[in-house]
């Protein structure tokens, strides 16, 4: 059984996906610590319901990013983690910490990426009168959103979509793809080679660079 570390900002509805995930044996792994820079995220709440050890780390204690992330390293190692999920952590990390956990660390972003890396994207969607919305699980590199990809989920956009009619929709399919990309990686059949994403030896997408 893997360990799996989940770092969060908000509500934690991706963690209790891989939390249920986790109790339906669906990923060989267990969470077994959730962080977050926030206090009043309400993932630590999920958290302690499910008996999970959770932990505010306050970003105001710390000098800078680095200092943080060093904070937050020893704080993850403690678990002795195989896998560390990125769901709604709402920082940018530091070369520093990137690399210390590279591949096994994981992200899952709105978009179809390449598209609309960063923040907005079910309003640049809109704006720019998108076909299609989507979500994408990747890999953690230094560039933002910018690691191989793992799995993408595609939905249309409809002529009524508002940014929460979306939101709501691209939930959903973040709920199912985010648990089955981990569980991938729990089963050592997902790697990262060569910058490329790798199930069952076959690369996923082509290297966007």
């Amino acid at each position: 059984m893997k360990n799996i570390v989940v770092l969060i900002s908000g509500n934690g509805s991706n963690l209790q996906a891989i939390i249920d995930a986790c109790r339906a044996n669906k990923i060989t792994g267990n969470v077994v610590a959730v962080l977050s820079n926030k206090a009043n995220a309400y993932g630590l709440e999920r958290a302690k319901l499910a008996d999970i050890p959770a932990y505010f780390v306050d970003p105001t204690l710390y000098n800078d990013r680095t200092d943080y992330d060093k904070a937050l390293i020893e704080k993850i190692d403690a678990y002795q983690p195989d896998i560390v999920v990125l769901a709604g952590f709402m920082r940018i990390l530091s070369p520093d910490f990137v690399t210390h956990y590279q591949h096994k660390l994981l992200n899952i972003h709105p978009s179809l990426l390449p598209k609309y890396p960063g923040l907005h994207t079910h309003r640049q969607v809109l704006a720019n009168k998108d076909s299609f919305h989507g979500v994408t699980v990747h890999f953690v590199t230094e560039e933002l959103d910018g690691g191989p990809m793992i799995i993408q989920a595609r939905i249309p956009v409809l002529p009524d979509d508002t940014e929460q009619s979306l939101q709501t929709r691209i939930q959903a399919e973040e709920y199912r793809i985010y648990p089955l990309a981990i569980g991938w990686l729990a089963d050592e059949r997902l790697k990262m080679q060569n910058n490329q994403a790798v199930l069952d030896d076959i690369a996923l997408f082509d290297n966007l660079g």
